[in-house]
């Protein structure tokens, strides 16, 4: 056959072969289409799963509902396996079942992820302190302090900051708590309240001077801050400013707050009772030494008196001794003749009170104020 023929006899089966390939590439594309349809369409139904788990999840969490939470969350990473948000909620719903080992594996997975996330630091340093590491508990909380939070950032960042101050103060790391509280202080705005917070978390820190300027700061704002004044008069107290600190635990007493009362009237005897005070006339000064006196040999008596005392015999001796025999020179008229006698009387006034303070039953306002008194003039 010759190679004419050959061709013409091809030639039909050439004119059939674009029109199959056409056919066959169409059918592929229309496969096609219909997998990735298939899988779109159950990919939406996966994703709308652990949607449904996780809203559930969510309110769960929101309840406190714990246990139930981490049953939502697993099932939703079922479904979307490797979703941040979805290990994140686990691990939080993880922590409030007190099941510290498995959060810290999804959370430290997380921390890898992202170091900078702030609730994913918060966690780690709950976690470290509900397991009572403190090395790690404060590095975290650092971080989570200058980590990033989406939304409201410095709202964030305070109430991190103030858990981390409470956390400091449970283990008495006063130093540190006090150093995050000045670093607070100086970002509060002029909410009242702040700033009666700040003072109160001052007090604690044994910062009294902050405190006192963290309560004026709120008393600026309202004068009847009952809070803001009680621990205005404290913190006042504890620095030896008495007659501020009447001032304003007067103003707290009247306001209703009558747990002051007790320090008030021992800031009050304070002040009355200081020989050594400023503007002080003669007489008034020899009529506090005679009362002085009399209070301190009250307290002598009630330590001989039978109970569990601590105060060693020999030193209650030498003290009532020495009481004893200057009692007959403590009269008006001795005092007015030898004006050096009342400092030496208030000298074994305050030796008495020190050497009895807390080891010979409940001490009187008088005693506590006597022992104040001494405190502010030890040296003289």
């Amino acid at each position: 056959m010759s190679k004419e023929h050959k061709w013409l006899d091809l030639q039909p089966y050439l004119r059939r072969e674009p029109i199959t390939l056409a056919l066959l590439t169409g059918l592929a594309i229309v496969l096609f289409a219909a997998v990735t349809g298939i899988a779109r369409l159950y990919q939406a139904q996966e994703d709308a799963l652990a949607e449904r788990w996780s809203s559930r999840g969510a309110d769960d969490l929101k309840a406190a509902n714990y246990a139930a939470a981490v049953v939502d969350f697993r099932t939703s990473l079922l479904y979307a396996r490797d979703d941040y948000s979805y290990q994140l909620n686990l691990a939080l719903a993880l922590v409030g079942e007190n099941r510290f080992d498995e959060a810290e594996a999804y959370l430290e997975n997380l921390w890898e992820l992202q170091p900078e996330n702030g609730l994913v630091n918060l966690e780690l340093a709950r976690v470290a302190v509900a397991r009572k590491q403190a090395g790690r508990a404060i590095r975290y909380y650092n971080n989570a302090i200058y980590a990033v939070w989406p939304g409201g950032q410095d709202a964030e960042r305070r109430a991190t900051r103030l858990e981390f101050i409470n956390y400091l103060l449970r283990t008495d790391a006063k130093a540190q708590a006090d150093s995050q509280l000045i670093a607070m202080a100086g970002n509060l705005n002029d909410d009242p309240k702040q700033h009666e917070q700040a003072g109160q978390l001052f007090l604690q820190a044994q910062d009294y001077q902050r405190a006192l300027d963290q309560f004026r700061l709120a008393l600026r704002r309202d004068r009847r801050n009952q809070e803001a004044l009680a621990g205005a008069g404290d913190a006042a107290f504890k620095l030896g400013e008495y007659a501020q600190a009447e001032h304003y635990l007067e103003a707290a007493v009247d306001n209703g707050d009558k747990t002051e009362e007790s320090q008030l009237r021992i800031a009050r005897l304070v002040i009355e009772m200081d020989p050594f005070r400023q503007q002080i006339s003669t007489a008034d000064r020899d009529r506090i030494a005679l009362d002085a006196f009399g209070a301190a040999g009250a307290r002598l008596q009630a330590c001989t008196a039978p109970g569990p005392f601590n105060v060693p015999a020999a030193t209650l001796v030498s003290l009532t001794q020495d009481w004893t025999s200057l009692k007959p020179q403590m009269t008006e008229q001795q005092l007015r003749r030898n004006p050096d006698l009342a400092s030496t009387a208030m000298q074994l006034v305050f030796d008495i009170e020190h050497q009895t303070s807390g080891l010979c039953g409940s001490s009187t306002d008088t005693d506590n104020a006597l022992l104040l008194i001494s405190n502010m003039h030890q040296g003289m």
